[in-house]
Formats: C-alpha cells, sequence, structure tokens
C-alpha cells in the first residue's frame, strides 16, 4: 500500500482513523449490478452489510487529494470500517467571495486563528482547503463532524474554531470588536449552522435498517423456504415472534432518539444580540452565530447555545447539564494579559484551562452582573457537535463497541453451528440423490436443515435473561440505559470509587480553625461565631474568600464555601440591578456580621461616639474575585473595609500551595507537622493567607490586574479544618467487595493524605497493609524525569531517612504460600501530576503500579479517564462509581459505570442509582453475574436444542420423512420459547463470592459440558430410532398399519381410517418419527434442567417457580399423550399408534437419558475444573488476563516493591521506550 495514499486523520484523539482515496470505477459497478442480479440481490445485502467491500468492489484506489470516495478505518481494536463520499463547497457562488472583501473573510489555518489579515494572506489561508482557481472546498461528514481538505498538511482535518491556537491577548485584541456581516456570512458557509440537530429517523428508516439485519433477513429466508414445504403454522409463528422483537426494538430506539432530541432541543433556537464591528447591535437566531462572534448575555440569563469565553462582566451560571453539580459556578471575565505588564502575554486559551471564565453549551446562565453602559459580552468559541455539549451528544450517538468475549465467542459458536448445518446440507443432497428424489424437495429439504440448525429464537433468548435483570435493577432503583452492560457487569474484578459524595458525605462539616500569631499555631478552636474574632483578619477572610451568591434571595454556591459562611453567622448582601445602574462601576457584593456580634462597649468621653459609628458601620465590600481553578488549587479576592484606604487581598486553598505563596516568616515550623497530623485524621484542611495592598492600587486598576500580581507575599494566617465523615455502609460494601476478591481503588480529588486516610478508615487499606507514595518528578533542567519512593507512615515519623527501620519495609516479596503474601501487602498511592509524568517518562512501570496501586489523589476528571484505560490495559474489567460530578469521562469509559447522580450527566453512564449510596455496587455486579450464568445456560441449552433437533431431522431424513408442522409448532413454541423465557426468571444469589463466573463460551468445562450432552442425547435418539426397527411388531408405516391392540374401541381406529383418506405426502407419519419425536421432546426438557444453575451466582431453580410449574406441566403434558393417547392430539401432531410395552420402553429411555446427564452435568460442574488442569498439568499454563500474569512475575523480583527513600529515573537515551533504572540514594 503506498504510503502517499494512506493517510491518519485526528493523529493521536480518541477518534484516530486511518483514511484512503477511491474513485468509482463503472466496469466494476458493471460487473457488480450484474451479480446483484443473478444472486436475486443477496450480493446488494452483503455489501451494505460490509463497508470496505462494497467500496473496493465497486471502486479503485486513487489520490486522497483528488478521491470521490473515501474509505475510514479506526486505529483502535475493534479496526471498524466507514466510507464517507466527497462533498464540495463552492465559495464562487457566494456575495462576499469577491477578491476585494476577502479581507472581511474568515482565515481557516491549522488551528484555525480566525484573524483577518490582508486580503493577499488571506487568499493564501483560504487555498489551504480550497482547490487553486474554482474557490471550491472539498470536505465529507463523518458523525457529524465535517472534514475539510487542508493542502499545507495535504490531509482532511476538521474545523476548529477559538479554542485552539488562540491565545488571551488575540481574543481580546482581534477578536472583542465583533465581526463584520460579510465575515459572519463567510463563516456561516463553512462552519455550518450552530444547531446540534439529532434527528429522529423516521419508522420507515428505522424499520428498514433493523429488517435489513443479517439475523432478520436469515429468518425471511426460512419463512419462504417453510411456506414452500407447507409448513404454514411453524412459518407464521416465526413472523409474529420477528414482528413483535422488531416492534420492540424499533419502539426503544426511537424512544431513545426522542430522549436525545428533547434533551438538545432545549436551546436550539433562540434569539440573541452579537456586537457587530462598527458597535453597532444585531438580533440574529443562535443557529447562526459563528466562532467570534461576540453575543451579549441578557440580564435574566439564558441556555447557552454555543461554548462562548467572557470578556466583559460575570456570570453566575448552572453547569449541572455538564459536571453533575447542580451548585451554581460564577464566571468571570478572561484575564486580560496585555493590561497587566506581569501577565503571561503568549498563553494560549483553552476552554478546560479558563473553564472558570467559558460559558459551556446546554449551561444555564442564571443571573449577570455587569458595568455601567457596557455589557456582558462573550466571544464564541465553539459552535454546534465541536462544543462540550456536541461533544456529550456525539458520544451517546457514536458509541464505542463494546467488546466482551461472550460475544465474540457467541458468534463463533454460531459460526460451529453453520459448518454443523453445512455437514447436514451436504449429507442431505447426497441422501436424496441416492433415493432419486426430485430436485424441488431436494432444495427445500437440504436448505430446511440450515434453518433447524440455526436456531430463529436464539437472540430473542439471549437477551430474556438481561431484560429480567434489568427489571431486577429497576426494582432496586439502579436505573439501565446501556443493557448489554449487565453481562459485563458480571465479570468486575475492579471498582474505582470517587471519594467525596460517593465513600464519604456530601457535605463538610467545619470541624474547627487553628489560627496563627507570631508565627505560631494557637490551640484548635471550635466556634468561630464570637465577639473575640469578629474583625479578626482571619474572619474577614472566611466571610468574603467564597463564590457564593444570592438567587431569589437563597445564598447559594460551593458547599464547603457556604459552611464556612455559616460557621461566622454573617450576612451577604448583593447590589440590585438599579444600584449597579446608577454608578459608573460594579457595584460590590458586600458582606458584615449581625449586630449581636459586634462588641457593645460604653467608654466616657468622645470615644463614645466613635465607638457607637463603628460597629453600626463595619462592612466589606468583595471589589475583585479570582475563582477557585482546579489546576492552581486556590481562590482569592480583593476586598475593603468599609472606610478603610488600603485595600486587602485574601487567599485560600491547598495548604500546601498556599503556604509556598506566603513569607516564609510567617509560615510556623511545625507547619508541615500539623498539616500531616490532620491529613492523616482524615479532615480536609483549607489554608489562609491575607495582605494589605498597596494605597496607590484603586478600583479601577485591581478590575484589571493578573491574580499573580495579587496572590504572592502573604501572610500565612492558619487553617480551617473541614470534617468528610464516612458513610454509614461504606465500610460494609468495601469488606463484601474484598470477600469477593474484587479488589477497590480509590480516585478522588482530593489531598493526598487525606484519601490514604479515608482509605485506611473504610478498609481498603488494612491496618497491616503498607503504603508506598510514588512522587513523580517531570524533566528539568536537563535531568531526566524521576520518581521518589516515601513510605506513607515513616513521612512524619522522621526528618532523616537514614532513621527508618528497615523492619517496617517490605523488601522482599518472594513467598511460600499465598498467606505470607497477605501478611505483607502493599498499596501505592500517588497524585494526579505524579500519575501523568509516569504515563509520559515510565510506560514499563505503569502496569507494575496498577496491579498495587490502590490511591489516586488530586486527579483531573481526564486523568480519571487515563487510569480506567491504563487498568482495562492490564485486562481487569473496571467498574466506576462517581456521583457524575467529574467523572463523566471515566464512568462511560468503565466497563461498567455507576453514576449515584439523578441529573442530565448521567445520560453519559450505563447505571445511575436512585439512592446515593455505594451499596449499589454489590447488587449490580450479582445481578450482572445472574444476567451472565443466565446467558451461558440458555446459550448452552439452544445449542442442544438446535443439535437435538437437527440430528431429530437428519434420523429422518434418512428413510425419507420428517418432523410434522404441527411438531416442530410443539417444540419450538410450547416447549422452547416457554422452557427459554423462564429459566432466565432465576433470581441472584444473595451474596458475592470469592469465585467468577467465566467470561467467554469457549472455555474447557463449558464446551465439555456441551459436547457431552450432545453426545448422551445423539446415543439415547439413535438407540429409539434403531431399537424401534427391531421391534416384532414393526413395518413400514402405511394408513392401514396398526400395531396397537386390535382390541382397541373403534373410535381409535374409525377416526384414523377416516382421517387417511389423503396419502401422506412428506411421509411424516411413522414408528422412527414418533419415537424420536417422544425421545426429543424429553430431552428438551432435561438438558434445560441439566444446564439451570443454581448456586453461587443465582439462586437455585427450585425458587424459580415458573420455571419449576413450566417443566412439571409440559413433562405431564409429554408422559400423558405418550402413555394415554388422545386421537384429536395425535391427529393434529401427526403421531401413530404404538403398542404400550413400546411406550414403557421408550419412557425408559427417557428417564436413563435424564439420570445419565444430570450425573454428567453435576460431575463436570464438579470436577471438570480440576480434570482439565490434571490433563493439561503436563505443561505449565500461564495465566491469560496480563495483570495475573504480572503478579507471578513480581512475586520473583527482589528488586519489587521499590525500597522507600530510593529514587528511580528514567534513561534519558530510550525515553520513548519508557525505559528507567533504580538508583538507590543513601
Amino acid at each position: 500500500m503506498d504510503k502517499e495514499e494512506r493517510k491518519i486523520i485526528n493523529q493521536g484523539q480518541e477518534d484516530e482513523m486511518e483514511i484512503y482515496g477511491y474513485n468509482l470505477s463503472r466496469w466494476k459497478l458493471a460487473i457488480v449490478s450484474l451479480g446483484v442480479i443473478c444472486t436475486g440481490g443477496f450480493l446488494l445485502l452483503l455489501l451494505y452489510w460490509m463497508p470496505e467491500w462494497r467500496v473496493k468492489a465497486t471502486c479503485v484506489r486513487a489520490a486522497i487529494k483528488d478521491c470521490e470516495v473515501v474509505l475510514l478505518r479506526t486505529t483502535d481494536e475493534f479496526k471498524t470500517w466507514f466510507c464517507a463520499k466527497i462533498r464540495f463547497l463552492s465559495l464562487e457562488t457566494h456575495p462576499f467571495s469577491s477578491p476585494k472583501s476577502m479581507s472581511d473573510k474568515l482565515s481557516i489555518g491549522r488551528a484555525v486563528c480566525l484573524i483577518e489579515n490582508p486580503t493577499e494572506e488571506n487568499r493564501q489561508e483560504i487555498s489551504k482547503y480550497s482547490q487553486t482557481e474554482s474557490q471550491q472546498i472539498r470536505y465529507f461528514t463523518h458523525h457529524s463532524i465535517k472534514y475539510f481538505w487542508n493542502d499545507n498538511i495535504h490531509n482532511f482535518s476538521f474545523l476548529k474554531g477559538l479554542d485552539e491556537g488562540v491565545s488571551c491577548t488575540s481574543i481580546y485584541e482581534k477578536h472583542s470588536a465583533g465581526l463584520t456581516k460579510g465575515m459572519h456570512a463567510y463563516r456561516k458557509l463553512l462552519y455550518g449552522i450552530n444547531e446540534i440537530a439529532v434527528k429522529v429517523p423516521s419508522v420507515f428508516k428505522l424499520l428498514i435498517k433493523e429488517v435489513l439485519n443479517p439475523f432478520y433477513i436469515f429468518q425471511l429466508f426460512s419463512v419462504i423456504l417453510w411456506c414452500t414445504d407447507e409448513y404454514y403454522y411453524y412459518a407464521l409463528a416465526i413472523v409474529v415472534m420477528s414482528i413483535v422483537s422488531i416492534v420492540t426494538s424499533l419502539y426503544s430506539i426511537r424512544k431513545q432518539y426522542v430522549m436525545l432530541h428533547d434533551m438538545v432541543a432545549t436551546h436550539s433556537t433562540v434569539r440573541v444580540s452579537v456586537c457587530r464591528v462598527n458597535e453597532e447591535m444585531e438580533e440574529i437566531f443562535s443557529t447562526d452565530l459563528v466562532p467570534g462572534d461576540v453575543v451579549v448575555i441578557p440580564l435574566n440569563g439564558i441556555i447557552m447555545p454555543c461554548d462562548a469565553v467572557l470578556i466583559n462582566g460575570t456570570c453566575i451560571v448552572n453547569e449541572s447539564m455538564l459536571t453533575g453539580e447542580s451548585v451554581p459556578v460564577t464566571k468571570t471575565n478572561l484575564p486580560n494579559p496585555s493590561v497587566d505588564v506581569r501577565g503571561k502575554g503568549d498563553e494560549l486559551y483553552n476552554p478546560e484551562t479558563h473553564k472558570r471564565h467559558t460559558l459551556f453549551c446546554g449551561t444555564t446562565v442564571i443571573q449577570t452582573r455587569f458595568y455601567t453602559g457596557e455589557f456582558v459580552k462573550a466571544i464564541v468559541v465553539r459552535t454546534g457537535f465541536s462544543t462540550s455539549k456536541g461533544q456529550l451528544v456525539r458520544s451517546i450517538l457514536y458509541p464505542k463497541p463494546t467488546d466482551f468475549k461472550l460475544y465474540r465467542d457467541a458468534y463463533l459458536f454460531l459460526l460451529c453451528l453453520v459448518a454443523v448445518a453445512g455437514i447436514g446440507f451436504i449429507y442431505t443432497i447426497i441422501n436424496s440423490i441416492l433415493n432419486e428424489v426430485e430436485v424441488g424437495i431436494i432444495i427445500i429439504e437440504s436448505l430446511d436443515i440450515i434453518t433447524i440448525t440455526v436456531p430463529p429464537a436464539l437472540p430473542a433468548a439471549m437477551t430474556a435473561g438481561i431484560v429480567y435483570a434489568q427489571r431486577r435493577l429497576k426494582k432496586i432503583g439502579i436505573f439501565c440505559i446501556s443493557p448489554q452492560r449487565i453481562n459485563i457487569c458480571g465479570q468486575l474484578n475492579l471498582v474505582c470509587f470517587d471519594k467525596t459524595g460517593t465513600l464519604t458525605e456530601d457535605g463538610l462539616d467545619l470541624w474547627g480553625i487553628q489560627r496563627v500569631e507570631n508565627t505560631r499555631f494557637l490551640l484548635p478552636e471550635e466556634n468561630v461565631c464570637n465577639e473575640m474574632l469578629v474583625k479578626s483578619q482571619f474572619v474577614a477572610c472566611m466571610a468574603t474568600c467564597h463564590s457564593l451568591t444570592k438567587i431569589e434571595g437563597v445564598l447559594s454556591g460551593d458547599p464547603l464555601d457556604l459552611k464556612m459562611f455559616e460557621a461566622i453567622g454573617w450576612i451577604l448582601e448583593e447590589a440590585t440591578e438599579e444600584e449597579t445602574a446608577l454608578h459608573n462601576r460594579i457595584m460590590p457584593t458586600v458582606v458584615r456580621p449581625p449586630k449581636q456580634l459586634l462588641p457593645e462597649s460604653t467608654p466616657a468621653g468622645n470615644q463614645e461616639m466613635e465607638l457607637f459609628e463603628l460597629p453600626a458601620i463595619y462592612e466589606i465590600g468583595i471589589v475583585r474575585q479570582f475563582p477557585f481553578s482546579s489546576a492552581l488549587q486556590r481562590m482569592s479576592v480583593v476586598a475593603r473595609v468599609l472606610g478603610d484606604k488600603k485595600m486587602d487581598a485574601y487567599m485560600k486553598g491547598a495548604p500546601e500551595v498556599i503556604a509556598s505563596l506566603c513569607k516564609p516568616e510567617t509560615v510556623p515550623v511545625d507547619f508541615q507537622k500539623v498539616l500531616e497530623d490532620f491529613t492523616k485524621q482524615g479532615f480536609r484542611v483549607i489554608a489562609l493567607a491575607h495582605r494589605k495592598l498597596e494605597s496607590k492600587l484603586t478600583w479601577h486598576k485591581v478590575q484589571n490586574i493578573s491574580r499573580d500580581a495579587i496572590e504572592n507575599n502573604m501572610d500565612f494566617m492558619g487553617l480551617i479544618i473541614m470534617q468528610n465523615k464516612l458513610k454509614q455502609e461504606t465500610p460494609a460494601v468495601l469488606e463484601d467487595l474484598h470477600k469477593a476478591n474484587i479488589r477497590t481503588v480509590m480516585v478522588t480529588g482530593d489531598n493526598m493524605l487525606t484519601a490514604v486516610s479515608v482509605a485506611r478508615d473504610c478498609g481498603m487499606i488494612l491496618p497491616q497493609d503498607k503504603v508506598i507514595i510514588a512522587e513523580a518528578l517531570p524533566p528539568k533542567d536537563g535531568k531526566v524525569a524521576k520518581i521518589n519512593w516515601h513510605y506513607a507512615d515513616s513521612l512524619t515519623q522522621c526528618s532523616h531517612p537514614s532513621a527508618i527501620d528497615s523492619e517496617d519495609i517490605p523488601v522482599k516479596l518472594v513467598h511460600d504460600s499465598l498467606e505470607d503474601l497477605q501478611m505483607t501487602r502493599y498499596h501505592f498511592a500517588m497524585n494526579g501530576k505524579s500519575f501523568s509524568v509516569i504515563l509520559e517518562h515510565f510506560q514499563d512501570l505503569v502496569p507494575k503500579l496498577m496491579l498495587h496501586g490502590t490511591v489516586f489523589a488530586r486527579m483531573a476528571p481526564d486523568q480519571k479517564t487515563q487510569l480506567i484505560e491504563a487498568l482495562q490495559n492490564v485486562d481487569y474489567f473496571v467498574g466506576m462509581c462517581g456521583d457524575g460530578a467529574n467523572d463523566c469521562g471515566a464512568l462511560k469509559r468503565a466497563h461498567g459505570g455507576i453514576s449515584l447522580s439523578e441529573l442530565e450527566a448521567s445520560v453519559a453512564s450505563p447505571f445511575t442509582s436512585k439512592t446515593p449510596s455505594i451499596s449499589c455496587v454489590p447488587n449490580l455486579i450479582r445481578e450482572g453475574r445472574a444476567a451472565l450464568i443466565t446467558s451461558f445456560c440458555v446459550f448452552k441449552f439452544m445449542a442442544l436444542y438446535s443439535i437435538i433437533q437437527y440430528f431429530s431431522v437428519t434420523l429422518l431424513y434418512s428413510i425419507l420423512s420428517n418432523l410434522g408442522d404441527f411438531q416442530f409448532l410443539f417444540i419450538d413454541l410450547a416447549i422452547i420459547l416457554v422452557v427459554v423465557f423462564t429459566m432466565s426468571l432465576n433470581p441472584a444469589w444473595k451474596e458475592l463470592v470469592p469465585q467468577r463466573p467465566p467470561s467467554g463460551l469457549i472455555s474447557g468445562a463449558l464446551l465439555f459440558s456441551v459436547l457431552s450432552q450432545i453426545i448422551i442425547s445423539i446415543g439415547f435418539q439413535s438407540l429409539g430410532f434403531f431399537w424401534v426397527k427391531q421391534q416384532p411388531w414393526y413395518e413400514v408405516w402405511h394408513p392401514e398399519s396398526d400395531a396397537c391392540n386390535t382390541t382397541r374401541s373403534l373410535f381409535w381406529n374409525s377416526s384414523h381410517v377416516d382421517n387417511e383418506t389423503e396419502l401422506d405426502e412428506h411421509n411424516i407419519k411413522n414408528y422412527e418419527n414418533t419415537t424420536v419425536f417422544f425421545i426429543s421432546s424429553f430431552q428438551y426438557l432435561i438438558v434445560a434442567i441439566a444446564f439451570s444453575k443454581g448456586k453461587p451466582f443465582r439462586q437455585p431453580c427450585y425458587k424459580n417457580y415458573f420455571f419449576v410449574f413450566s417443566v412439571i406441566f409440559l413433562y405431564a403434558f409429554i408422559l400423558f399423550i405418550m402413555l394415554y393417547p388422545v386421537a384429536s392430539v395425535d391427529q393434529v401432531l401427526e403421531i401413530v399408534c404404538v403398542p404400550y410395552q413400546w411406550r414403557i420402553t421408550m419412557l425408559i429411555i427417557v428417564l436413563v437419558n435424564a439420570f445419565v446427564s444430570i450425573t454428567v452435568e453435576e460431575s463436570v460442574d464438579r470436577w471438570g475444573k480440576c480434570c482439565l488442569s490434571w490433563a493439561l498439568g503436563c505443561r505449565k499454563k500461564t495465566p491469560k488476563a496480563k495483570y495475573m500474569y504480572l503478579a507471578q512475575e513480581l512475586l520473583v523480583d527482589p528488586e519489587w516493591p521499590p525500597k522507600p527513600q530510593t529514587t528511580t529515573e528514567a534513561k534519558a537515551l530510550v525515553r520513548e521506550n519508557g525505559s528507567c533504572q533504580i538508583i538507590t540514594i543513601t
């Protein structure tokens, strides 16, 4: 394959794809058309199912630059193919595309900097995407995203907005003025309509798509075949079943589309005001917005129709749609680096990094605050499917295929059945030719054997267990939007938990404060709300340094801020719209203490007046707010006490960060020790700092100053200690999971030591277990990246590395038994920064760390997703349980994601729990295991059903007979469907057990079970078939035959003779048919009982009352019609009369069959695994899962785990391989 013709698009991203170019070939098209006619349209169906075959069969390879069709293939493990047609966007037809107005147009570059270039430059920019002279841009659409041809990179790339490659400075300098009408029209031509269009397909379209499923095509083929063979009743039954199945499927698919459409339609079209270049305002529909438009955010709020960055004013936004947090967030304008000299002028704008300044699509702006005469303005950065909400909707519309061994094995098993059918097909043809059967009958009967082998009810049977499990989950408050995942949950062997709100209570309680005076910590204080502290800088910081706001008179905001503010008992007042309009500057939010807290004193003389007035007017105005940033781990405010000349800066955040920004002399010497004492007890600690600002800093200057200029040289004031209590059920649930050998991992945004403490408290890390902290440092000043290994408990015990007692360290992990290994278990803990460095520079250590990594602290949302992927790479089946706040990506990526939040964000999670408690995790795994075992039982039963029926028909074909229409109908509807749908009803076992169900159908014990039952069934059927021929009363049956006693009632004979006037064309009625029919009917029920497994994953089958009743009823009915024939039943089922003695013989055959089948199945269950292990014992078996193989390797590795106080360095020369060496620092 020529390199020129194979390119990669979206390189390094999740949706990376290979792209190949093709041109339509007329001669190939003519050959395919001929093939379609010759195959009666089957070739067309085949090409519809296989896009790569379709393109290769009708097109020839071409250069991507000039091709008409592109073939795309994902580079992930699924290697999915797509094809797309190249379209042309003509620029000549557009009124704004004349060269004169080129400077008014869009420039579309690599990251689309969207700047107004001079005419000549702009022409070059456009030529990147357009063919040189014709001004036509080539593009194709894939998964709702347009990919344009880019001449610069000689490849297709999608059009980006202002979210990449645009600096914060240029946002203010080049984009804040707005667009001209010409430029807007040109951009709209390229970017298209700003909407997240979820088209609800018409019922007809969905029907065609559903009916063209290979399975339904096979059913259609079967039905046509049966009709030609006059099996009308059975064909009708299958048609009815298929129609019910199709209607149900269409209903659920359409319902999901409608739900998704309604979810995105809320903001699809609103009227918005945009600013144009000459400062004029224009009102347009939100669907006409393009990147670069300057939107005015209305006073009364709006549901954002796009992603936009705030450049003027402040907004209060509800982001529950995206984050799952219903807490309103304050968004401030993007810092303008050009105003402040110290600002980073070249910092690139990024919606993630600057999310505190970005308004995301679909979020609700509740309130705005603004300057007089100036509007709250935002620049549109992304539109349509490129927005954050658009990406979420795309991930739902085009989900990644679920890779699960069960489904792959199911297809493999079907192929085996097709191969068996092929043998029967050839046998039937040869046998029929030898018996000189007509050609028409040969064709029908040989094709019929295929339809018998591949059971038409298989898909319906396989989904029954999942549907029942879904219903049981709903009863216990767990809702599921992806039912296929229930089976996968049965395989989970590792569960990641978010900490706050998941393992611990949602809210934090204020435990107390510890102030600093004269660089020494005072004793902790519980009550902050007292007269002594009311005017202290410490309380002033608690009163002002927050993002609280009043919405309809109620204080709301971050729960932590809310708890802090409530603890001091102050009052917050915000300026009204009228007040804001009267002043030339923004009116500050004011906080003041309640009057009863202010000290009351009545000294004599002239002091009295001053002291009387002072308390009455003691209030603080919040002048400027720098919102909390998870990247910076802090927030700060500039405030002024009423009447003071100088302003104050207050800051709060992560203690380590705050201490680093304070004057070293103000930080107590024992700061680290005090902090660790609190964090090790599981407290959440926040540090406060303060400094007086220079008097030259005026109000206006403060509005434009960068946060770096404020957040330095502070005075350390002390710590606020918050308590985050464990949820009551957490320890018990984690203990259940540990007993079931399911690993638990904590992934949190909280402090490392707090996380380790909570992990110990809840039993995730046992008291005797060791915790090794991996602190990874990126390459710096020419030095390579390195990891320092610390010992969690020793961090506080000593200040010098050599003082560590070497006996406390698990130096070697080579053990004679697993019991010893359990005694010296160790866990790795690391923060998000270290995790990123390890992923980048120490790839060979990642699997080892995944094996024992238990605590991951300070993890950003994307790092949580990377962790899930890293765990999956070592073959763990990973569950993720989070409150949906910042876990969306991880919940989506995990094999089983459970959201404890019922908000719209849970649309990203396959499972949502109604009760915000982790007790849903073991419940889900139990139900998953039950559903998985049910799937195995059903699959084994359906396989046996098809083989038993296949063998019955093959035996009867040998004497040119077959099963009758009503016999097929009775077996398939009365026995098979009833058994399948009731055997799936077994509820889950009441507790989690250590053993895990098999993940695939192709396992030794399972195959042995199926093969042994096949041999038993074939053996007993053959016995009956050949033994009946040896009976003294046997003759080739004809209408006058009567092997029964002639003394029988005349009614029996007369009824038979009357109905036998017509000749039996298909030779259904004979002794062999009757014998095979009775024995096989019992065999279906025998294997159903044998395969209906109970413990340890499901409740015993005798507790499944529907199944027990159905089986008993069917046994009784078949036994009754076998031993005491009813003429009307015999007539319908086309059964012939056989002597009573033969009926008893058949009963004995059936009883022996039942005894052998159930005994063999029980033996396989008990000793099958042991026997297989013994048989394969000669060759040492390597564990299939990577993590198990790795665990074996690490057991004999003397270098692992790394000894504390050692350092691992990345090798500079071979860094791309992630190799590393261990250097012990003494």
